[in-house]
């Protein structure tokens, strides 16, 4: 049977990033990502909820962290999924995190987070998607589904809520 394990999370840096180094000289860096959520409970009434997830990242990923980052920072990071298993105190203990493979830095110019200028790593988010850039429109359909099957000639999103964001800051 085949698995697919992919995360995608947009948030804020809990603590400023701090690099270490393997005893083979390859860069690592735990960082701590809050994750917000704003829905409306059974009553109406608007609820914000927030997750707290562990993300590691290795290499260049983890440098540029380190050097551009602090507590507060807006990113986008895309991983996988990851058990980490060990025994304290004679108790079994786990926990599950998330192995960055892709970061980006979003954010507002003069602001935390990166967002006023190219990213070190130039490369296109993922590399799967091609090779020509993010449209600037906000209501464009994912591609390959034009506007089939959507009802009304608004752009409401049937509902959906979408977070704020820069529409120049994600490639998809």
């Amino acid at each position: 049977m085949a698995s697919f394990n992919k995360v995608i999370l947009m948030g804020n840096l809990t603590r400023d990033p701090e690099v270490r180094y393997t005893p083979g000289g390859t860069a690592v860096s735990e960082i701590g990502l809050a994750v917000n959520d704003r829905r409306k409970d059974a009553k109406g009434d608007w609820v914000d909820e927030v997750t707290f997830v562990d993300i590691t990242l290795w290499g260049r990923q983890a440098e540029i962290a380190g050097e551009y980052l602090n507590k507060g920072s807006q990113i986008l990071v895309e991983g996988r999924l990851k058990l980490d298993s060990w025994e304290k105190d004679g108790q079994k203990r786990s926990k599950l995190r998330v192995v960055g493979e892709n970061m980006r830095m979003l954010g507002g110019k003069g602001g935390k987070g990166g967002g006023g200028g190219p990213m070190p790593d130039e490369s296109e988010y993922g590399g799967d998607e091609g090779s020509s850039s993010a449209p600037s429109s906000s209501s464009r359909p994912p591609a390959g589904r034009g506007n089939a099957g959507q009802s009304g000639g608004g752009s409401s999103g049937g509902g959906q809520r979408r977070p704020p964001v820069d529409d120049g800051d994600i490639p998809f």
